[in-house]
C-alpha cells in the first residue's frame, strides 16, 4: 500500500502541492480513556493548524460524494479556501469535541471502517482521480 501511496502522491504533484504528514500523539498509553486519548490527538492536530487552514475530518458520519461530486466539492474548496486544504484521518476513537468544532466540513469515504493505511491510499487516490476529472483527463474511466 505504502507504494500506490507513493505513486498518487507523486501524480498529485502535478496539480497541487500535496504532502503527507503522519502523527501519533506522544505518551498515549493503552491505559488511557478513548476521551483521554481524543483529546490529546485532538490538542496535536489543533496545535499544527494555521487560523486559515481548511479543515476537512474523514468521518464517518461526514457527507458522502461520487467521485464526480468530489472533484466538484475539491474545486469549490480551491476556489473559496483560504491557505491550505487540511484533510484528516482521526484516531481509533474519532475526534474531540475541539476538533470537531474546529474543522470546516466532514466527508465520509464509506460506512466501513478501515485502517489508517487503506484510508490514506483511498482519500489519495480520489484526490488525483478529483484532480484528473477536473482537467478533463481519461484517468477516471481507463
Amino acid at each position: 500500500m505504502r507504494k500506490l501511496i507513493d505513486t498518487y502522491h507523486k501524480k498529485l504533484a502535478k496539480y497541487c502541492n500535496f504532502i503527507s504528514v503522519e502523527k501519533e500523539a506522544p505518551g498515549l498509553k493503552k491505559h488511557f480513556s478513548a476521551t483521554e486519548r481524543k483529546n490529546a490527538e485532538g490538542k496535536m492536530l489543533l496545535d499544527y493548524l494555521k487560523s486559515d487552514d481548511y479543515l476537512v475530518l474523514l468521518d464517518e458520519n461526514g457527507s458522502s460524494y461520487s467521485s464526480e461530486k468530489f472533484a466538484a466539492r475539491i474545486q469549490k474548496i480551491l476556489n473559496h479556501s483560504r491557505k491550505r486544504v487540511i484533510f484528516v484521518i482521526g484516531g481509533p476513537y474519532g475526534f474531540s469535541e475541539e476538533v470537531y468544532s474546529r474543522a470546516d466540513e466532514k466527508i465520509s469515504l464509506s460506512a466501513m471502517t478501515f485502517t489508517h493505511q487503506m484510508v490514506r491510499l483511498f482519500i489519495t487516490e480520489q484526490l488525483y482521480r478529483a484532480f484528473t476529472i477536473l482537467n478533463n483527463e481519461p484517468y477516471h474511466h481507463s
